[in-house]
């Protein structure tokens, strides 16, 4: 199974693009990242009351598939090594990109496990539900004292604010270095993230049209 797998995705991997499920696990996640994002500062607007209590439990069940993904697109990545691109080089910049996806993999992780403690360790705040269907159980904070119960609920908000402030600053660093490869280096990063294109749209590829020739004026017409 996981022979035939690599195989399939070699076939991807080869031409200098991700696997399908790769493409899929990156702009899934980035689009529920980016919801996220949005609606927790929606959230934190809202006066308390049922209407701030509802938009949590939207973010919590949110929040939840996020870490599942996350897992499943770790685990994918271990089986199935991403291709080496035109980015791949020997120096700082390479290193910097493998820096910025180690903090994206502490975030997809840390967000979700720290709010699922904020919300564990809220006494009596309701049931959790995975994409708000699935019941989530809590974590195994109900038998602390509520002065014990406070003390996780402001360390992991501590955490949890901290890792919002961090994927703020690097999402536009990763957009910024995915489009400067592109268009300026003209290394083909972001094509093997997107949906297949033709050979002929990669930004390394040579024109595929003839130059125009000068037109050459007809001597009838000039006489």
């Amino acid at each position: 199974m996981i022979r035939a797998l690599r195989l399939w995705a070699r076939k991807h991997t080869e031409r200098g693009r991700y696997s399908p499920v790769g493409v899929a696990f990156h702009w899934v996640m980035a689009f529920l990242v980016l919801f996220q994002l949005g609606w927790g500062y929606y959230t934190s607007w809202i006066p308390v009351g049922g209407d701030k209590l509802y938009a949590y439990q939207v973010h919590s069940a949110v929040g939840l598939p996020i870490l599942l993904l996350a897992l499943g697109r770790l685990g994918w990545r271990l089986l199935i090594p991403g291709p080496v691109n035109d980015a791949d080089e020997p120096g700082w910049q390479s290193q910097f990109a493998y820096a910025v996806h180690y903090v994206f993999y502490i975030a997809f992780f840390g967000l979700p496990l720290t709010g699922w403690a904020m919300w564990s360790s809220t006494a009596e705040p309701g049931a959790l539900y995975l994409a708000g269907i699935i019941p989530w159980p809590q974590l195994p904070f109900d038998q602390l004292s509520l002065d014990q119960r406070w003390q996780v609920m402001q360390a992991a908000e501590t955490v949890h604010l901290w890792l919002v402030v961090t994927v703020l600053i690097v999402i536009p660093l990763h957009v910024g270095a995915s489009l400067k490869h592109h268009f300026w280096d003209r290394h083909d990063v972001l094509r093997g993230m997107l949906p297949e294109v033709p050979d002929a749209e990669d930004p390394q590829a040579a024109p595929q049209h003839s130059p125009r020739e000068p037109r050459i004026p007809d001597e009838k017409a000039a006489g």
